[in-house]
């Protein structure tokens, strides 16, 4: 339910932590933009072209993962909240129908879209804030739409020949990342206080894995639609439910094998810190994943070009290397297991080429139940980002 009005507009810290219907809204809108990524990877699996996917996989993750940061230090249920989560979905769609379009002519589209839903939802914050007079929130929101704004003009100026300036697309997004690692250092605001990262609630963990939860549906999402537009042979339904199999494994070592946040960490507020990022590595994990499994669900058979090979073998590993930054920058403990189980996939890439691409990813399948059947001693996380209290 709306409450009226903009009171409480800051989260209380005895509010609720579930995410609301609008938010879970949200996702989906944002996994429909990761599936034409994934597609257009699959379509342009080059260096360069790989490039390009991953600069505007990173704007398309960076909308998601800044708006539910908004969501979490502000209540959800408060009709400014709700105006810009649904401003973000408009500018999630209006990024993902330029996809496809933004080196023939359509990058202004794609700049809109993701410097609006950044400044627009700045707008919001500091005008309701302003009139709430709290001080605090009012200058964290400042900061994040001050950088915003520094990197809008690179988005804007790059898009302005209608032709892609990737340097200076690339200049943008990295001001995005380096800001918020930096803590958004601004002239007379100075930086984001470390003790605001740890008053995160268990929200963001949820949200975190709802959202990668969804997005591993594109594993088997992107590939099921290539099916559907063409021929129902066998080897291409063994494909997909190969392509089912590497979803839930790593559905696993994203969620059973995830281990429990150290309360040292969380208190250091690592887990609000590091999330982004580390979860963006998984992202691309998944996107790989899931244009690998369009190119095979294709053509099982015959032998597996480099490109191809790159993604099949790559997006799973990309995936683990994820979870194994995030266990390891949050608990500061080495999930040895996982990275012993890594490169077994890995081993068979001089031979892999002369091999049909069905037979590649029941191999990296095959690599990733390593992950899930050889023991453990401990666990590392528990799903999502909620915290071990340490035992009395």
């Amino acid at each position: 339910m709306t409450t009226g009005g903009i009171a409480a507009l800051v989260r209380q810290p005895d509010g609720s932590t579930r995410a609301t219907l609008l938010e879970l809204l949200f996702d989906v809108v944002f996994v429909a933009s990761l599936a034409l990524t994934s597609t257009l990877l699959a379509e342009r699996h080059t260096w360069s072209g790989a490039a390009t996917v991953l600069l505007m996989l990173t704007a398309i993750w960076w909308t998601w993962s800044v708006t539910s940061t908004t969501t979490e230090f502000y209540d959800p249920q408060q009709r400014p909240i709700q105006v810009i989560l649904m401003v973000a979905m408009v500018g999630s769609v209006g990024m993902a129908a330029s996809l496809p379009k933004v080196s023939s002519g359509h990058a202004m589209v794609f700049a809109i879209a993701y410097v609006g839903t950044h400044v627009i939802r700045g707008i919001i914050l500091i005008t309701s804030l302003h009139q709430q007079h709290h001080r605090s929130a009012l200058i964290r929101a400042a900061r994040f739409l001050f950088w915003f704004l520094v990197s809008g003009v690179f988005w804007i100026t790059g898009a302005l020949s209608g032709t892609v300036n990737w340097t200076l697309w690339s200049i943008a997004i990295a001001i995005d990342l380096l800001s918020a690692a930096a803590r958004y250092p601004t002239p007379w605001l100075g930086r984001v206080p470390f003790d605001q990262y740890a008053r995160t609630t268990e929200h963001l963990g949820e949200r975190y894995q709802q959202f990668v939860i969804l997005a591993l549906g594109d594993i088997i999402l992107v590939p099921t639609l290539q099916v559907s537009r063409g021929e129902f042979g066998g080897l291409r339904v063994a494909t997909l439910f190969c392509a089912f199999a590497v979803m839930l494994l790593l559905w696993q070592v994203y969620v059973f094998r995830a281990g429990e946040l150290l309360a040292a960490g969380a208190r250091a507020g690592r887990p609000a810190r590091v999330a982004p990022y580390t979860h963006l590595v998984m992202l691309a994990g998944v996107v790989c994943t899931a244009a690998s499994f369009d190119l095979v669900v294709s053509r099982p058979t015959g032998t597996t070009p480099v490109g191809w090979l790159l993604l099949i073998v790559g997006g799973p590993a990309l995936f683990v290397i994820g979870r194994v930054l995030f266990t390891l920058l949050i608990s500061m403990l080495v999930p040895w297991r996982r990275m012993l189980c890594l490169p077994l996939p890995l081993l068979t890439l001089p031979w892999a080429g002369r091999w049909p691409p069905l037979l590649v990813t029941t191999v990296v399948a095959l690599g990733l139940t390593s992950h899930i059947l050889i023991p453990g001693a401990t666990r590392e996380t528990t799903p999502g980002l909620r915290v071990r209290r340490p035992d009395n």
